[in-house]
Order: structure tokens, then C-alpha cells, then sequence
């Protein structure tokens, strides 16, 4: 889904990197085994320090999350309603993605991290 709007403004597709994927998994986890939603962490550990502690080396990135569609789809459409989600979708020099969710009942928790490699 994010590849098609992507190719609909004119941008590449993006490549599922198994560091990103980690760390975007890492994070849904994280927020909902401790029930909060936000990019940092409550100690403060950013989006960026997640994906190079997950291995990734970035020169630019972004993050998407999201808490309680129960499918892709609506994930994705609430996205591409926001503006700096949608912006993330749309940034053609990100060349990576990572996708996790989690489904636990207090959830569902969704992480999409976005990267260009170094």
C-alpha cells in the first residue's frame, strides 16, 4: 500500500529492510507491553536511536505510528489523512521501510519506520 502511493507521486518503491522491521517491531511491542503511545520511548530513546541500535545505519529518517486499526487499510488511510504521516509516505529520498505491529488487546499497535541508507 505504501509503495503505490508512493509510485502515484512519483517516488520509488521503498525496500523492507530486516534492521528496520526489527526495530519497528521492537517498538509496537514496547508500546504495548507498557501502554503508552509515542515515538520516543518514556526514557526518551528516539526513532533514529532505535534503528541504529537495531543495526541500521541512516542518514535521514521518519517514523509512523498508530494505535487501534484493526487493518492495514485503515492504518494506511489514517496516514495518508495526516499531513506528516503522509509526508513520510511520500519522502522520495527514504529508501527503506519497517513495518510491526502488535495485536494485543490494548492495541493494535502499529510502527512503520522509514530510512535512507548512510
Amino acid at each position: 500500500m505504501v509503495n503505490s502511493e508512493r509510485a502515484k507521486n512519483g517516488c520509488g518503491p521503498l525496500r523492507i529492510d530486516p534492521k528496520l522491521q526489527a526495530a519497528a517491531q521492537a517498538h509496537s511491542d514496547d508500546m504495548a507491553a507498557r501502554n503508552y503511545y509515542e515515538h520516543d520511548t518514556p526514557e526518551g530513546v528516539d526513532p533514529g536511536t532505535r534503528m541504529t541500535r537495531a543495526g541500521y545505519s541512516w542518514k535521514s529518517w521518519g517514523e509512523n505510528i498508530y494505535e487501534s486499526p484493526h487493518d492495514p487499510a485503515t492504518a494506511m488511510a489514517g496516514w495518508m489523512e495526516s499531513p506528516a504521516h503522509r509526508d513520510n509516505i511520500l519522502d522520495c529520498s527514504y529508501k527503506d521501510t519497517g513495518v510491526g505491529v502488535n495485536l494485543s488487546a490494548n492495541g493494535p499497535w502499529w510502527t512503520e519506520d522509514f530510512a535512507a541508507p548512510q
